[in-house]
Formats: structure tokens, sequence, C-alpha cells
């Protein structure tokens, strides 16, 4: 179990591979790569992302299922992507 804040205003999430691989998510193909953007509008320097994975989030009684978009090359583990 892994506890993560997530925003309700944010319009993605994001899991580094290297947390993926560590605990073992089985990694489902994307249609289409998807580039990521820094918060100043630049491309990112990491390789788009091409997996997603599926996941359960429990918040006290409450449980939903959700994709969380895989990227590689990053320090951290879990991130919510926000307007801009």
């Amino acid at each position: 179990m892994t506890e993560a804040l997530l925003d309700n205003g944010a319009i993605g999430l994001v899991m580094s591979e290297e947390y993926a691989k560590k605990y073992r998510f089985r990694r489902i193909k994307l249609e289409r790569l998807i580039y990521m953007r820094n918060v100043n509008r630049t491309l990112n320097y990491t390789e788009p992302m091409v997996n997603t994975v599926e996941v359960e989030i429990f918040f006290k009684r409450h449980k939903e299922r959700t994709l969380i978009d895989v990227i590689g090359g990053q320090k951290w583990e879990l991130y919510w992507v926000c307007l801009g």
C-alpha cells in the first residue's frame, strides 16, 4: 500500500516507471504516445509515456479503480498533473 496526495482539480495522474517496476504493476500499452510538458510549457526531456496501469484507490469507505500513466526518468514516484 502507498499513501499519495491526490488533487481533485488534477487532469491526470502519473507514476514513475521505476515505481511501477518495483511494485510489479501490470503495464498496459497506451493507444498513442503522450508527451509531458513542464510548468513553463517546454517539452519534458524524458521519453513519451507509452504505458498506463490500473490501480485501486481507497479513501475512508470509498474505493475506486483508475488509470495512472507511467513515465520514465523521474525522481518522484506518484504525481498529479493539474490544469495549466
